[in-house]
């Protein structure tokens, strides 16, 4: 645990900000994501730090404990399943660790890594996050009393969302080897769940089917290369 966090002055949790006194490590590549998820930790009470692949999150992990990792399952330097599995097994542990995919089959290879619980994409639901954490932590952690569960649901800035997509725009300029692609393809996948962009997620999700019979359709390629930057360039950014 690093100076600053010692040196913060103990609070307890409310009704209203479940979360207080936590700092949250988010292990996520995806801006659009990580804003959704800054978002609930502001309106939940906790602070939070970002790792955008496992190298820098390993790289917060020797400096300091966080309270709680939400931890996505595909980085750009590997799955998200053997952060998981560290953490777990680490000594002392790190108090909640918390799975994060855009694919729901994913919530029980997390578990069996060691989480104490999952979030599928698309995030929205604060109460469902507070939720999720929140059940993990051990009772004394908890807001003692009723807690009235929000229906608010958050919505991050669609700059987030094109960020994302420069990063994509970017990666595939620069390479096309299958490695790419791939990471390309689960990337893309998550954003546009996350954003409810369907035509993008179809697309993402026809190509990574073409993958897996062992094809690479340069035309695939391309029409998700327009799509990615038809988004760049609209300020709706959808």
């Amino acid at each position: 645990m690093d100076t600053q966090d010692t040196l913060q002055p103990q609070v307890r949790p409310t009704a209203s900000r479940p979360l207080l006194g936590m700092t949250i490590l988010v292990v996520e590549d995806s801006r659009f994501t990580c804003e959704t998820l800054r978002l609930m930790c502001l309106r939940s009470g906790a602070r939070i730090r970002r790792a955008d692949c496992l190298a820098s999150a390993r790289r917060h992990l020797q400096v300091y404990r966080p309270s709680a990792a939400v931890i996505d399952m595909g980085l750009p330097d590997g799955s998200g399943l053997d952060l998981i599995a560290e953490l777990s097994r680490a000594t002392p542990r790190v108090g909640v660790i918390i799975g994060l995919s855009g694919d729901d089959r994913a919530e029980t290879e997390a578990l069996a890594a060691g989480a104490d619980g999952f979030l599928g994409k698309p995030l929205d639901s604060l109460a469902q996050f507070q939720e999720t954490v929140l059940s993990a932590l051990p009772p004394a952690a908890v807001p003692a009393g009723p807690r009235s569960l929000t229906e608010e649901a958050v919505s991050p800035d669609r700059v987030a969302f094109r960020d994302d997509m420069s990063h994509v725009a970017a990666l595939l300029e620069q390479r096309q080897d299958g490695a790419t692609i791939d990471y390309v393809v689960q990337f893309l996948g998550g954003v546009a769940r996350s954003a409810r962009d369907y035509t993008l997620e179809r697309a993402a999700s026809d190509l990574a089917r073409s993958r897996c019979q062992g094809e690479t359709r340069h035309e695939k390629v391309a029409r998700l290369m327009q799509m990615v930057h038809a988004r760049i360039e609209s300020r709706a950014a959808i």
